[in-house]
């Protein structure tokens, strides 16, 4: 029988790790991220790159920082960087997640600037474009099915997301009051489960 894969010192990475997490590893994983990432779109990219595929956070430990980088000022994917980096390797993994992120898009839009005429007159390029939004859209979506069946604890759970849905995707409600409303309410119903699962850890540690 193989062990393990062993993570470098400070890592969170759970046990079942697929593969290290090393510094190396992380901003590979970033690297490819950033430079193939077209109009935005890479939460469900950055989570199946981070949790399914090498198995280094899980998905309760995933979803709260996809939560964080869509409230907190900046772009989504820079901050789910650091926060993947930090989490993984401490202040220098957020260092090097974002680095990585940025490394391969500041080269691009440098040889971008010099042939964009050219780049606009590939009649395919329009044509890819739109089939990378439509794969995003729909990674999207099946990472949304995971929020909801990871995050839905209870009626109470769903109704709030029900309603942050309907209150920003449908009425277009201005974002930041419907999130200092949401936020206290998701707390509030969450707490208990983590009281819970706090109080079932201790008991089977006791065992």
């Amino acid at each position: 029988m193989s062990e393990a894969p062993v993570t470098q010192p400070g890592s969170a990475a759970p046990a079942e790790a697929k593969i290290p997490v090393t510094y190396t590893a992380l901003y590979n994983v970033f690297f490819w991220i950033g430079l193939f990432s077209f109009g935005g779109g890479l939460m469900p990219w950055i989570q199946r790159e981070i949790v399914i595929k090498r198995g280094w956070m899980r998905d309760e430990e995933f979803l709260p920082g996809v939560a964080m980088s869509q409230i907190l000022p900046g772009v989504n994917s820079t901050n789910m960087a650091v926060y993947v980096g930090r989490h993984l390797l401490g202040v220098s993994g957020a260092a090097v997640a974002i680095i990585g992120m940025l490394t391969g898009p500041f080269v691009f839009m440098l040889v971008a600037a010099y042939s964009y005429k050219a780049i606009l007159a590939v009649p395919a390029l329009h044509a890819a474009m739109a089939g990378v939004a439509a794969a995003a859209i729909g990674m999207l979506l099946r990472m949304g099915v995971i929020a909801v069946g990871t995050s839905g604890r209870g009626v109470l759970s769903v109704v709030v997301m029900i309603s942050v849905f309907l209150a920003i995707g449908v009425m277009k409600w201005p974002l930041v009051p419907v999130v200092l409303v949401a936020v206290p309410m998701s707390v509030l119903i969450a707490w208990p489960w983590g009281v819970k699962s706090k109080v079932k850890s201790g008991g089977d540690a006791d065992a």
